[in-house]
């Protein structure tokens, strides 16, 4: 049975924009509710305007009223399998340092933890 986070974020790497890079990435968050929201990585020729999927995702489960998840679910063709980035770690960190993020390749899934990915994540503690 395949796996319908991993389905749904194979769906959104298939829309992906990467005419530059070509490295198609699509996410899969779950909330705690249940539901399923979707992003796909946004290139622009201005690199640093580039939307990874991870946090198109995270907009789009903002923008329909979610803030916790369970789990989040990165695909690409990275063989062994990309992690999110650096500021992809620190935008999911923000909703949540338990849920499981897996990461999923043409030839195998690692799995980690927020906290585990981002460990020292900066946070509100420190804004207080």
């Amino acid at each position: 049975m395949t796996d319908p986070l991993v389905k749904a974020a194979r769906a959104a790497q298939a829309r992906a924009y990467a005419p530059y890079s070509r490295f198609r990435v699509g996410a899969a968050l779950e909330s705690e509710s249940g539901e399923v929201y979707v992003g796909c990585n946004v290139e622009n020729a201005s690199y640093g305007l580039t939307i990874c999927a991870e946090r198109a995702a995270v907009c789009a489960a903002v923008a329909a009223g979610a803030q916790r998840f369970r789990r989040a679910v990165v695909v690409s063709d990275a063989d062994p399998p990309a992690a999110p980035c650096g500021a992809c770690r620190q935008v999911l960190s923000e909703f949540g340092r338990d849920f499981r993020v897996d990461a999923v390749g043409p030839r195998g899934t690692a799995t980690w933890t927020m906290a585990e990915l981002l460990p020292a994540a900066f946070g509100r503690e420190q804004l207080s």
